[in-house]
Order: C-alpha cells, then structure tokens, then sequence
C-alpha cells in the first residue's frame, strides 16, 4: 500500500530538549573515527572561535533519528519500516552544533512519491536550541522498498 501523500507538509511536535555533552561529542568522534581535537579539547575549539568543543558535521543524527521516529511509527503512514532503507542524508548549518547547546527537533514530511514500486519519502528536521536559534537542518530521505512479487 502507497504512503499517503497527504502527509506532504506535515508538522510533527518538537522534541523534549536534549543538552549536547563534551562526552558525547567525544564518542560520537571515536565512533567515526574522527581525530579532531577541536571535538575533544575546550581550548583548541576556542582558539577556533567557539565556547566550548564542536560536534563533527554528522553528530545531529543521534538527534534527528530520534525525532524522525514520529514519523517512521506513525501508523496512519503507512510505512513498513522492515523495508526501508536509508536513502539519502544531509545537514545545512547556521553555526557547529557545541557542548552545552540544548537542542530541540521539529521533523517536517516535505515529499512523498513512488518510484519503480517504491515509497520514498523525505523528512527535514529542523534543529535549534530551546531559545529558538537555528542550529542546523537535517534532510532524510528513506525508501520503502516494493515487495517482491509473488512467486518470485
């Protein structure tokens, strides 16, 4: 069954707030195996210019993967997450994601369509701190793969 398009548009509520830690930020860099000092000591990140470290560009998935699961659960969808796939993910910044930011995520479905027998849908998620200031967009796009036919 096709997702329902009429959920292009829609406005899930934002998330509870969530405070980047200096530890996260640090195992989150040790997970991708990415050595950057500015991610681990305060003092290179503010020779760089911020108040405290920075997170590496792709750290706002451990915040948008949550939020997008209003969406992913949602069953009025329609989605049958046992075929999805992740099809595509960027993130648009304002400023670093930083140790102490306390963030929040508004996920928005901005497109639904079918290809080739497949749903695809996109989702951007909308990340700022609980005052408001826009930190960074995350664009997720994840595709329903078609059911193999029958016999097949």
């Amino acid at each position: 069954m096709p997702l329902d398009p009429s959920f292009i548009g829609k406005v899930y509520p934002p998330t509870e707030p969530y405070e980047v830690g200096r530890e996260k930020i640090r195992e989150f860099a040790e997970a991708i195996g990415d050595t950057n000092p500015a991610y681990r000591d305060r003092s290179v990140a503010q020779a760089l210019g911020h108040p405290d470290v920075v997170a590496p560009p792709t750290f706002p998935i451990v915040l948008s993967s949550r939020a997008a699961a209003q969406v992913v659960l949602d069953p009025q969808l329609g989605l049958d997450y046992t075929r999805v796939v992740h099809g595509e993910q960027h993130f648009r910044y304002s400023r670093p994601v930083r140790a102490g930011d306390v963030l929040t995520v508004t996920v928005i479905v901005d497109d639904i369509r079918s290809a080739a027998g497949n749903d695809i849908i996109t989702t951007r998620g909308e990340i700022s701190t609980v005052s408001g200031e826009h930190v960074v967009t995350a664009l997720s796009t994840l595709v329903a793969r078609a059911p193999a036919p029958v016999g097949a």
